[in-house]
């Protein structure tokens, strides 16, 4: 029998790392399982032809200042022993949320929002102030209602459809798995990470930011084992004392432990726990929203060819915005919404000296699942068409990179699916969350994604959050 870990945590993303720190920090033996070759899942990176290309991250959301008391990114820091100069962090210029008809523009200070909703739409000031309130005064992390859901509640503030779909647009991008709408209470976490705390970047992308959490987690003893995916959860015992007992990884090696954390969402956790589990996962379980992206890479900055000098930009073609997946077929995307990006944007100590612009739309997983398998020749050609369509889309908007590109590269829910196990891409998991992280299985937590929490912020809190719960509290 081999040597049994204390917790073995399924995937080396950020709420992964995390929850190894914080369980290493109290000597716990930990072993973090990667089915890949490199850390970071949906916050990861690759090289292409010289370039360190960033995957999933636009900003790391809930900045703060040094010292800034009572926020998240001050509670991460000081739950992983991790100082504020360490993230080298350089915040946004500004970002916005553009319409035909309105911008509005926000920063990390929330005076500007609110100057920019009282410039905009002078009689709703009075709801925004009340919703604003409603929002600070609401327990986002421990809901009482977690299945209420955002529109209906903006209604009660705010009486202009437009302002109403201009909120909507940020908040569903970038954290929703729920078509046409968000929970309440992300929509309230989000809310206060965009406008009250900010955006900012870690300077040299995402990188940095996972090395320095990988060293800080081998630094503590813990052990991380890279090209190996869980083919099956172990369990021990019957009935109502079977529990997890471990993992047997896909080259058949079984490795035990007394908890098993997961970040592979809930519908592929519990298909690894065996045919009587798994049968009980539905296909809203597995989740359906999720993006295709273009990365171009230019020879002059977006300010020097364009004036363009916003951090993030979420623009949508008309006065309604429709969040859902798109159906098969056609573009695979949807062109009529998405979110424009550019690290360039962001202060920094080594300004980046060539331009980077990132361009996400909503797509259908099933349309480049089907075409991936059936022509591999086909699914590249239809990958540039769809970029450039969503490109024609977003120049609407922002400045078009194409006349100074000297580089790009795109990617579909088929990348996302490979080399993060989510079914059909989800980005966001499933739209019910688990927000206590627990499972049928006694011993089997969930982590990440489906446990509820946003953005590489929440990721980490949300491993941290669930060590603490269930393998740092004393036991009965």
């Amino acid at each position: 029998m081999s040597e049994k870990y204390d917790a073995i945590l399924i995937g080396a993303g950020m709420s992964g790392l995390a929850a190894g720190i914080r369980l290493a920090q109290y000597d716990k033996r930990v072993l973090i399982l990667e089915k890949h070759y490199l850390w970071g899942g949906l916050n990861s990176f690759y090289k292409r032809r010289g370039r360190i290309f960033d995957v999933g991250l636009h900003a790391l959301t809930n900045f703060a200042p040094k010292g800034r008391r009572g926020v998240p990114l001050t509670k991460l820091l000081r739950q992983l022993r991790i100082r504020h100069s360490d993230l080298q962090l350089g915040e946004q210029n500004y970002s916005e949320i553009a319409f035909p008809t309105e911008r509005l523009r926000f920063s990390n200070e929330f005076e500007l929002f609110e100057s920019e909703i009282a410039r905009a739409f002078p009689d709703q000031v009075d709801g925004f102030a009340k919703l604003t309130e409603a929002i600070f005064a609401y327990d986002s992390f421990t809901p009482p209602d977690p299945d209420l859901l955002a529109r209906g509640e903006l209604a009660k503030f705010i009486t202009e459809p437009l302002l109403v779909e201009m909120l909507m647009l940020p908040m569903c991008y970038y954290g929703s798995a729920i078509p046409g709408d968000i929970a309440w209470y992300q929509f309230a976490i989000l809310f206060k990470s965009f406008y009250d705390e900010g955006f900012a970047r870690p300077e040299g992308g995402i990188r940095p930011l996972l090395d320095l959490l990988v060293k800080r987690y081998k630094s503590l003893g813990g052990e991380l084992r890279m090209k190996s995916g869980v083919a099956e959860i172990l369990q021990q015992g019957a009935g109502s004392l079977r529990s997890a007992a471990g993992v047997r990884l896909e080259n058949g090696e079984e490795i035990f432990a007394d908890q098993v954390l997961s970040s592979a969402g809930f519908g592929p956790t519990m298909e690894m726990c065996g045919a009587e589990l798994g049968a009980r996962v539905t296909d809203e379980d597995r989740g359906q929203l999720s993006f295709n992206e273009t990365v171009i890479v230019t020879d002059k900055t977006p300010m020097d060819f364009g004036n363009y000098g916003a951090a993030i930009t979420f623009f949508n073609d008309s006065d309604t915005f429709d969040y859902r997946c798109p159906a098969p077929g056609g573009l695979g995307i949807d062109p009529r919404s998405g979110v424009i990006c550019s690290p360039n944007n962001y202060a920094a100590t080594e300004p980046l000296t060539e331009g980077w612009m990132r361009f996400t739309a909503l797509a259908s997983a099933s349309h480049w699942g089907d075409l991936a398998q059936a022509d591999a020749t086909e699914y590249a050609t239809q990958k540039q068409r769809a970029a450039e369509a969503f490109l024609d889309s977003a120049s609407r908007f922002a400045p078009d990179p194409r006349p100074f590109e000297i580089d790009r590269d795109l990617f579909t829910p088929n990348t996302i699916r490979r080399f993060c196990g989510h079914p059909k891409g989800a980005v966001y998991g499933a739209p019910k969350k688990r927000l206590d992280g627990a499972t049928e299985l006694p011993g089997l937590f969930l982590m990440g994604t489906d446990q509820g929490l946003l953005g590489v912020v929440g990721a980490m809190l949300s491993g941290i959050s669930m060590a603490n719960r269930h393998c740092l509290q004393p036991t009965a």
